[in-house]
C-alpha cells in the first residue's frame, strides 16, 4: 500500500474503531497462495507483467482470423485474461482451452453475463432482467439467480461475471441502464445486489459491482459519448456510492469504473471518472476501503476513447489506480507506452507489483493454479437446467405487479356473467398470454383495423383484457405506446371494463396520462412464455399478487406500490418439479401414449395431469383420425361418453342433496310419483347410484326402432325435421318426438336383475336426468352449464358442441354402420343419448382435458373452486364414500372407486379415498385426494370402430396411471 492508503487508514482506525474487511481476493490457503504469486511474479519478465493488466474482448463466432490475432496477443502481449462476447457455449468453451492452452500463464475469464450467459451467447439461459428481479420482495430468489448465473458461468470456464449492475436507475430515459437496474430505491437495490453477489460468489465465480460511481441517472450512453453526472459530492456518497459501501463490507470481489462526467468528484471539465485518480484511488480504494480488482469500463467505448488516444488512456486508467484495462484498442502499444512510462519515473514498479499481484491472488482463488480446461460434453445441456426452469417460475411469479385494482376487479370472478375481450398492442408476441386466458374462461381475441370498428365489436363484452407486448430481444427495446395505441386504450377503457396487462418496462406508465377508466393494471415486465402464462393465471386468481414497482413512474406509481392478492382455488400451471414430480420419469407417459398411437389403439389422445392445485403436464398425442389430416390440439373437444355421469347429473343432485331436496335415502317414487306401485319403487339414491339396486346394466333402445334390414325404419324416423319426427339423432335423422316416452316408460316397467349385487347400469341416469328437468323445468344441457360449467370456466364443456365449435375443432367417434350408417362426428356416440337429442344423463357430454380436470378439481377440493362453494364437504364426502363396499360393491355415489380386489379400474397404487369414472370413447378421469392428484385421459378410441378395446386390453391409461404414482418425488 501507498503512504497515503496507510494515512488513511489510520485516520479511519482512529474516528470509527475499525479496519476494512478482509481482501476479498485472498484464498482460504492465504501462505499457498502467496507462495503461489510471488513465484509467479518473480519469474515474470516486465513486459509479461503489464501484460497481465489487460483483458481482451473475444469472439467465439468470428473465426480463424479473429482467433489467430487473439492468440497472438495472448502469446506475444502476455495479456492476463480475455472478456468473452458473442458466439455460442460450445464454440467459446473450445476456444477459451485453446488460448488457455496457449497462455502461459492461465488467463482470468470475464463475460457480461447480467442475466445469464445469454446476454452474449445463443444456447444458453435468460434469466430475468434486474428490473424484473428488482421487483420481488424475497432476497432469498435474488441470491439463488446469482447463484444459477454463477454455476452457469463457471461451468464454462468464466470466471469474472461482470454483475450485479447497482446503478440506482433515477432517471427514466437512461437509455443503457434502465432494466439493468434493480430500481431506483437505494437501500432495496443494495439489498438485492448483496443476495445476487452472495449467490454468484457462493457459486465460485467473482461478482463485479458497476457501473462506479454510478451510471442510474444519466439521459446518454457511455458506449456513445461521456454522460454526466450532476449531483452533488453529497448526495453522491449517501446515494450513488452506498450500495458499493456495503457491498464491499461484504466481500465484494471487484468493481467497474465509468466512464462518467462527474464534475462533483473530479474538477477537470469532461474529464472521465475511469481515469480520475481522485474517483479511483482517492474515493474507491482509499475512501471506500476496497481492496478487490477494479476494472475500467471497456475503454473502446466512446466516454473514454474521444477523450483521449489508445495507448494514452490505458496509461491514464493504470494511473488512476485500475488493476485491469478492459477492452483495449491497442494492446501492443499501451504495453510500449505503459512500459516507458515506468522507465520516466511516472510510477514505480511497487504500483505495478500492487496490481499484477491482485490479478494473480484472484487467479489462484479462482483455482486457476491448478487450471483444468473445459469439458465439451453435455455442455448446453448443463447451461440450460431443469432447475433453472423452475427458479424462473418462482422469479416470475413474485415479480408481477398489480398496481391498481378498482373495484377489485381482480381476480376475475363469476364467470358467469363475464363476457371477456382480449385486445393486443404492442409490437410483439401475443399469444401464450391468450392461450393461457382461455383456459379459465371463454375469451375472444377483437381485432379491427380502426377504432370505431373496434369499440363497436366490443359492446359485446363487459370485460376488456388489453395486453400490451413489447419485444424482450433484450433489454434496450422500445417499452412506450405508440400515439394510436393510447388513444385506442382510452377510448376502450371510456366504455368498459378494463384490466391493462403491460409486458414491457415499467416506466411505461408513463406515457399513460389519464388512467382513471382503466380498472385494474398489471406489470409483467417482460413479454416471454412464462411471464405471458403467469400473468393470465394471476389474472383470474389462479396464483397470488406478490411483486411490487422497482421505479416510479408519474406521481401515481410509486417505487414499492404493489396491491397484494391471494389467489382463489383455481388451477394453476407450471412445472412437475414444482409439486413434487420427477421430469424424467414422466417421459414414459409420452411414450405410453405415443404407442398407443402408434398401435392404432386410438387415433388421438390428450392428457392433463395436476397435482397439488396445478397442472404439470398437458400434453396431446396423434391426430383426429389414423389419416393423420388434422393433429390432436389442447382445445379440440372429445365426446367422454360415461364420465357426463360424473360431470353432468351426478354433481346437480350433489347440489340439490346440499339444499336439503333430497338425501340419499330419497325414493324413487318420491321424486318420480310414476314410479309409485312400480318395481322400482323404493329403490334409494345411494343403491341407484352405487350400481345396487338390480336394474339392468342396458337396453338397446335402437335396435327397436330399426326395420328387417338393421335401418332405421320410418315408423319412427325421418329425414327431414317436422312437428312430429322433431328429435335430433344425427345429420338426416330425426326421430318420433313420442317415442322419448316409451324410452322412459320401458325403463320403468323393465324387470329387476334376479338378485341384489353390484351390477353397472346406465339406467339411473335416464330416471334422474327426467326427474331434474320435471324438478327445474329446464333440459339437463342448460342446468349443468348454468349452475357448473360457466361458473367453473368450463368454456369447452358442453352438450351439443356444433352450437358453438366448429367441427374441425372435435374428434370423430366411429364410423356407424348399425344405426345411424354415418361418420358420428359433433354428434354424440351413445346409441340412447343420441335418441335423447343428443343429451342424456349417462352420455352426450363433449370437452378437453383442462376442462375436465378442472372439475375433478373441484371434487378434489371437496365442491369448492374459484370464488365459490358449489357443496360442502359433507356432501362430497357422502358421494365418495363407498356404502356398499361390505357387499363387494366398490362404488360410490355416482363416483367410481378402485379394486377392492386385484382387478378393477386402476393402477391400484392410489388411495381408497380415491374416485374418478371412465367412459366407452376411450376416456378416463381419476382423483386421488390423499396425493392430491388429478388425471384425465381423453381418446376417440372407438374410431373407426367401437368393437375391440385396446386401450383397455393394453391397460394404457393405468400403466399411465402407475407412471404418474411412480414419478411422485419421495421425501
Amino acid at each position: 500500500m501507498y503512504p497515503k492508503t496507510i494515512l488513511y487508514f489510520l485516520i479511519l482506525l482512529f474516528v470509527t474503531g475499525s479496519l476494512a474487511q478482509e481482501n476479498p481476493l485472498k484464498s482460504k490457503d492465504v501462505e499457498a497462495q502467496k507462495i503461489w504469486v510471488d513465484s509467479i511474479y518473480n519469474n515474470m519478465t516486465l513486459e509479461e507483467k503489464i501484460g497481465q493488466l489487460f483483458m481482451v474482448q473475444v469472439f467465439s463466432d468470428k473465426g480463424v482470423a479473429h482467433k489467430n490475432e487473439i492468440l497472438q496477443l495472448v502469446k506475444e502481449q502476455h495479456i492476463g485474461g480475455v472478456i468473452f462476447s458473442k458466439g455460442g457455449p460450445v464454440r467459446q468453451a473450445k476456444l477459451n482451452n485453446e488460448l488457455q492452452k496457449a497462455s502461459k500463464i492461465p488467463l482470468l475469464v470475464g463475460m457480461d453475463a447480467e442475466w445469464g450467459l445469454s446476454m452474449r451467447l445463443d444456447s444458453t439461459y435468460a434469466f430475468p432482467w434486474n428490473m424484473t428481479l428488482g421487483a420481488i420482495k424475497n432476497d432469498a430468489l435474488i441470491e439463488q439467480t446469482g447463484k444459477h448465473i454463477g454455476e452457469h458461468c463457471k461451468r464454462l470456464g468464466v470466471h469474472f461475471n461482470f454483475a450485479p449492475v447497482v446503478d440506482i436507475n433515477t432517471n427514466p430515459i437512461n437509455p443503457i441502464i434502465g432494466n439493468r437496474s434493480f430500481g431506483e430505491d437505494r437501500d432495496r437495490i443494495t439489498r438485492q445486489s448483496l443476495a445476487f453477489m452472495k449467490g454468484m460468489q457462493g457459486a465460485g465465480v467473482l461478482a463485479n459491482a458497476k457501473h462506479f460511481p454510478g451510471h442510474g441517472d444519466t439521459d446518454s450512453d457511455s458506449h456513445k459519448t461521456l454522460p454526466t453526472i450532476s449531483f452533488s459530492a453529497q448526495r453522491i456518497d449517501s446515494v450513488e456510492l452506498y450500495p458499493y459501501r456495503e457491498l464491499i463490507k461484504k466481500g465484494l470481489s471487484s468493481v467497474m469504473v465509468a466512464h462518467l462526467n462527474v464534475p462533483a468528484l473530479e474538477s477537470r471539465a469532461g474529464y472521465p471518472s475511469s481515469i480520475s485518480k481522485h474517483i479511483v484511488t482517492n474515493i474507491l480504494k482509499d475512501s471506500l476501503c476496497f481492496e478487490g480488482l477494479i476494472f475500467t469500463d471497456a475503454l473502446n467505448m466512446k466516454g473514454a476513447s474521444n477523450f483521449s488516444t489508445p495507448g494514452d488512456i490505458d496509461l491514464a486508467a493504470f494511473l488512476a489506480g485500475n488493476d485491469v484495462l478492459l477492452i483495449s484498442e491497442n494492446v501492443k502499444l499501451a504495453v510500449a507506452k505503459i512500459s516507458q512510462a515506468l522507465n520516466n519515473g511516472l510510477f514505480d514498479e511497487i504500483r505495478l507489483e500492487h496490481s499484477v499481484k491482485k490479478i494473480l491472488m484472484a487467479k489462484y482463488k479462482l483455482g486457476l493454479h491448478s487450471y483444468q480446461p473445459v469439458k465439451i460434453e453435455n455442455l448446453i445441456k448443463d447451461l440450460n437446467r431443469l432447475e433453472d426452469d423452475l427458479l424462473y417460475e418462482k422469479l416470475t411469479e413474485n415479480a408481477i405487479t398489480v398496481v391498481k385494482n378498482a373495484q377489485q376487479i381482480l381476480p376475475i370472478k363469476q364467470l358467469e356473467t363475464k363476457k371477456i375481450a382480449y385486445v393486443k398492442m404492442g409490437n410483439a408476441d401475443g399469444s401464450y398470454f391468450l392461450n393461457q386466458l382461455k383456459k379459465y374462461a371463454k375469451v375472444d381475441e377483437v381485432k379491427a383495423d380502426k377504432l370505431d370498428e373496434l369499440l363497436n365489436k366490443l359492446k359485446n363484452y363487459n370485460t376488456v383484457v388489453v395486453g400490451l407486448h413489447k419485444s424482450s430481444d433484450n433489454p434496450w427495446r422500445s417499452y412506450k405506446f405508440s400515439d394510436r395505441e393510447l388513444v385506442w386504450l382510452y377510448e376502450i377503457a371510456r366504455t368498459n371494463n378494463v384490466i391493462l396487462n403491460i409486458f414491457a418496462n415499467p416506466y411505461s406508465l408513463l406515457d399513460l396520462k389519464t388512467h382513471e377508466n382503466i380498472e385494474s393494471i398489471v406489470v409483467s415486465y417482460q413479454n416471454g412464455k412464462v411471464e405471458q402464462e403467469k400473468s393470465a393465471q394471476l389474472i383470474f386468481g389462479a396464483i397470488d399478487a406478490k411483486g411490487t414497482l422497482p421505479v416510479s413512474a408519474g406521481s401515481y406509481f410509486n417505487a414499492g406500490n404493489g396491491i397484494q392478492l391471494k389467489a382463489l382455488n383455481n388451477l394453476s400451471y407450471g412445472l412437475p418439479e414444482s409439486v413434487g414430480m420427477n421430469s424424467q420419469l414422466l417421459a414414459k407417459i409420452d411414450a405410453t401414449a405415443q404407442r398407443a398411437v402408434d398401435q392404432k389403439m386410438t387415433p388421438g389422445i390428450q392428457l392433463v395431469i395436476a397435482r397439488k392445485g396445478k397442472v404439470f403436464y398437458n400434453k396431446t398425442f396423434g391426430y383426429h383420425t389414423y389419416d393423420k389430416k388434422r393433429p390432436v390440439k389442447d382445445t379440440d373437444l372429445f365426446d367422454i361418453a360415461s364420465i357426463t355421469k360424473i360431470v353432468a347429473t351426478t354433481p346437480l343432485i350433489m347440489e340439490l342433496h346440499e339444499q336439503g331436496v333430497i338425501n340419499l335415502d330419497t325414493k324413487l317414487q318420491e321424486i318420480l310419483p310414476e314410479y309409485k306401485g312400480s318395481n322400482k319403487a323404493n329403490i334409494t339414491l345411494k343403491n341407484m347410484l352405487s350400481h345396487f339396486a338390480q336394474l339392468k346394466p342396458w337396453i338397446p333402445f335402437y335396435t327397436a326402432t330399426l326395420d328387417a334390414n338393421k335401418k332405421p325404419s320410418s315408423k319412427y324416423y325421418r329425414k327431414i325435421k317436422d312437428e312430429n319426427f322433431n328429435v335430433f339423432v344425427a345429420p338426416d335423422l330425426y326421430m318420433r318426438s313420442d317415442y322419448l316416452d316409451s324410452i322412459n316408460n320401458t325403463i320403468k316397467d323393465s324387470d329387476l336383475l334376479g338378485r341384489l349385487q353390484y351390477r353397472y347400469s346406465d339406467l339411473p341416469y335416464f330416471i334422474l336426468k327426467k326427474y331434474l328437468e320435471y324438478h327445474y323445468n329446464q333440459s339437463l344441457a342448460e342446468l349443468v352449464q348454468n349452475h357448473f360449467y360457466q361458473p367453473l370456466g368450463a368454456n369447452y364443456t358442453t352438450y351439443h358442441p356444433l352450437e358453438k365449435f366448429d367441427l374441425t375443432e372435435i374428434l370423430p367417434t366411429e364410423e356407424d354402420d348399425y344405426f345411424r350408417y354415418q361418420t358420428v362426428h359433433g354428434h354424440v356416440h351413445d346409441m340412447a343419448a343420441a335418441m335423447q337429442n343428443g343429451v342424456g344423463g349417462h352420455a352426450g357430454v363433449f370437452s378437453n382435458a383442462n376442462d375436465i380436470a378442472k372439475i375433478m378439481q373441484m371434487f378434489l377440493q371437496k365442491g369448492s373452486y374459484g370464488d365459490r362453494q358449489y357443496f360442502n364437504e359433507y356432501t362430497f364426502e357422502e358421494f365418495n364414500k363407498c356404502h356398499f363396499c361390505i357387499n363387494n360393491n366398490r362404488r360410490g355415489v355416482g363416483f367410481d372407486k378402485p379394486q377392492l380386489g386385484d382387478v378393477g379400474p386402476t393402477c391400484g397404487c392410489l388411495s381408497m379415498t380415491s374416485f374418478g369414472h371412465s367412459g366407452f370413447t376411450g376416456t378416463y378421469a381419476w382423483a386421488d385426494p390423499e396425493e392430491d392428484i388429478v388425471y384425465v385421459f381423453l381418446a376417440n378410441r372407438t374410431y373407426p370402430k367401437a368393437t375391440t378395446n385396446l386401450l383397455l386390453k393394453e391397460s394404457i391409461r393405468t400403466d399411465i396411471q402407475q407412471y404418474i404414482y411412480d414419478a411422485i418425488i419421495k421425501d
